[in-house]
């Protein structure tokens, strides 16, 4: 730390303990100065030598009244006798952290060159501008004093030459730096392109570009607001080196935030939100600047305070821009209200954002998008950014669907807010529903239909389809739909080695091994689509030919040793397997039915087989 000595005469202040403070003198003191509590009893002529104020106070004064008050004083006592001390050429040490305060308590007292040439306000002034404001963390803890000082530090440019040197030195080439700073960011050397050994001899380590961060964390709120405004306007600090520094801010002023939660208990919520409002304004515009669970962060403690307004506004479409980053867990915001677990409509709004951004971009002329970037440029959201966040949007509802509370119409809602085409493969999506149904059983029909309109079963894997074809909750519609894209796929993907008579050869495997029926498959259902066993692999069709069977003589025909029907390659239990084909030429007309063409397709082929089989109900 610098600092600088004042005077030669040994330092002859003393004090009585009862507030009161004496110089040791030959001479009776003749006046004395009440500054706050403290009575100082000093001599007129050292005073009045070097304070145009204190002489015209005292000759304000008649003879028989020798004492003056000055409570106002900027500094209090402590500055006023550093004063006193100069005034009757005493030592006096200034350092970073007095001498705002005796620079201050100076001008007050009007000890300006024209009074007496190298009078103090002039020796501060040459001590802050060559040696203070020189020194890296000199210059913060000068800024720090200036808080109890205002306006007076304001109104003589202190304030503005410690944020002035602080931007200049944050801004200069790291390479130049040759003071120290804090720097205790766990990185590895190689995060910086550092060489730490090379030929088994050691290197220097270089100067991160973000040196700066941490020792700037110390800075009240409004102060640091300024010096990050001051490095922005400089414009030579990367935005990514500028989100280091607000991540830094926010790791050590929220509570809690580091670990992704808001501390509750003794915290000061508007103080808080000041420093959350700050950090959200000081963002970097340009996309990516800093990281999405970083934004997640700051929106999550703004959903805990309950902040409202342009700044909530501002994370959310951030995050919008941004969304392909974020992971489930992201978006589990806790509900602050009704019964429902989860925020579902904050994620809404997210996803909107996203959504937006894409539309924005799409119906934007190439002559508007040229006035666009002069003002901001625009955000191009790549086709896997859509496959990114409609993967992310669906294994959210997947989460969520275990919530008793959750109302059907925001499920189909969010479901419905991400592109189909972005969504090649729909078996998160079936997870979602699946657990969906399971967790609110009283869904009417048309409610079951309307969740399940959700998914196309010709983007279901093999797997999802094994499962949704004996998946007990499932309309009836839709596990003929899926039945006969299992079919197709199959029939698609099967060899096509002719045997001599010319007809196409497909083989079975473990075909009798499909389960005995419906119940018997439940419990799979019930633990998750993705625990099908190992009996459920999906398996070649077997074609016959022209070949008819009557009976079940063998696993190889259309039924089990069980009595289970077997769909072209697929295992029906009976109990479903009663539901299609047994009695149903009502429900062939039915509204589960007759929407889709696929599905009587199907039904066709199976009466057909029926007419040459023992019945399977």
């Amino acid at each position: 730390m610098k600092y600088m000595k004042l005077g030669s005469r040994p330092d002859d202040f003393h004090s009585d303990g009862n507030n009161i403070r004496f110089v040791t003198a030959e001479l009776e003191a003749d006046i004395v100065i009440s500054v706050a509590d403290v009575k100082f009893y000093l001599h007129k002529f050292p005073l009045l030598s070097k304070s145009s104020r204190l002489q015209k106070l005292i000759a304000a004064k008649n003879e028989e009244n020798n004492e003056i008050d000055i409570p106002d004083i900027p500094g209090g006592p402590a500055a006023f006798e550093i004063c006193a001390k100069f005034c009757y050429g005493m030592i006096v040490t200034l350092n970073a952290h007095n001498v705002v305060a005796a620079r201050c308590a100076a001008e007050y007292l009007e000890m300006h060159d024209t009074i007496e040439k190298g009078n103090l306000i002039y020796k501060i002034d040459v001590f802050l501008s060559s040696s203070v404001l020189r020194a890296w963390k000199d210059s913060i803890i000068v800024l720090q004093t200036t808080k109890s000082l205002l306006p007076w530090a304001e109104n003589l440019k202190v304030v503005s030459q410690c944020i002035n040197s602080l931007a200049s030195k944050a801004s200069i080439d790291p390479s130049e730096v040759d003071w120290s700073y804090t720097y205790n960011m766990k990185k590895i050397a190689s995060d910086n392109g550092i060489d730490v050994h090379w030929n088994g001899v050691r290197k220097q380590q270089s100067v991160p570009s973000d040196w700066w961060v941490e020792d700037l964390c110390d800075l009240e709120v409004d102060l640091y607001k300024r010096v990050i405004l001051a490095i922005k306007a400089k414009g030579l600090v990367s935005n990514d080196v500028i989100g280091e520094a607000l991540k830094a801010y926010a790791y050590r002023r929220l509570p809690g935030f580091q670990k992704g939660r808001v501390m509750t208990a003794g915290i000061n919520a508007p103080k808080v939100q000041t420093i959350l409002e700050t950090i959200i304004c000081l963002l970097p515009t340009e996309p990516g600047s800093v990281s999405c669970s970083f934004l997640f962060n700051l929106l999550r403690t703004a959903h805990f305070l309950e902040c409202e307004g342009i700044c909530k506004k501002e994370l959310i479409t951030r995050i919008g821009s941004q969304l392909h980053e974020a992971s489930v867990s992201d978006l589990l915001f806790p509900a602050t209200t009704g019964e429902i677990a989860h925020d579902v409509d904050l994620v809404l709004s997210i996803v909107e954002e996203f959504v937006m951004l894409d539309n924005d971009i799409a119906q934007t002329n190439p002559e508007d998008l040229e006035e666009v970037v002069e003002i901001k440029s625009p955000i191009f959201v790549s086709p896997n950014s859509k496959v990114a966040v409609t993967k992310l949007v669906d294994g959210y509802l997947a989460e969520i669907a275990k919530d008793p509370n959750l109302p059907l119409s925001k499920f189909i809602k969010l479901a419905k807010m991400v592109s189909a085409s972005s969504r090649p493969v729909h078996d998160t999506l079936y997870q979602a529903i699946d657990k969906y149904l399971k967790e609110h059983p009283l869904l009417t029909k048309s409610e079951r239909k309307e969740i399940c309109a959700l998914m196309d079963c010709k983007k279901l894997t093999t797997e999802a389809r094994i499962h949704a074809i004996q998946n007990e909750y499932l309309p009836l519609r839709v596990v003929v739909q899926v039945l006969f894209f299992e079919q197709m796929g199959a029939l698609a993907g099967c060899a096509t080695e002719l045997p001599e008579n010319g007809r196409p050869l497909f083989l079975h495997e473990n075909a009798a091994s499909y389960g005995s029926s419906r119940s018997s498959v439940t419990t799979n259902t019930r633990d998750g689509w993705g625990s099908v066993p190992n009996s459920l692999k999906p398996v070649s069709l077997a074609c016959s030919g022209g070949e008819r069977h009557n009976g079940c003589n063998d696993a190889d025909k259309n039924c089990d040793h069980k009595g289970n029907s077997k769909v072209k390659g697929i295992l029906m239990p009976k109990k479903i397997m009663n539901k299609l084909w047994s009695s149903k030429v009502g429900e062939n007309s039915s509204s589960d039915m007759s929407e889709s063409p696929d599905s009587t397709t199907l039904e066709s082929k199976s009466v057909h087989s029926r007419n040459t089989r023992h019945s399977v109900s």
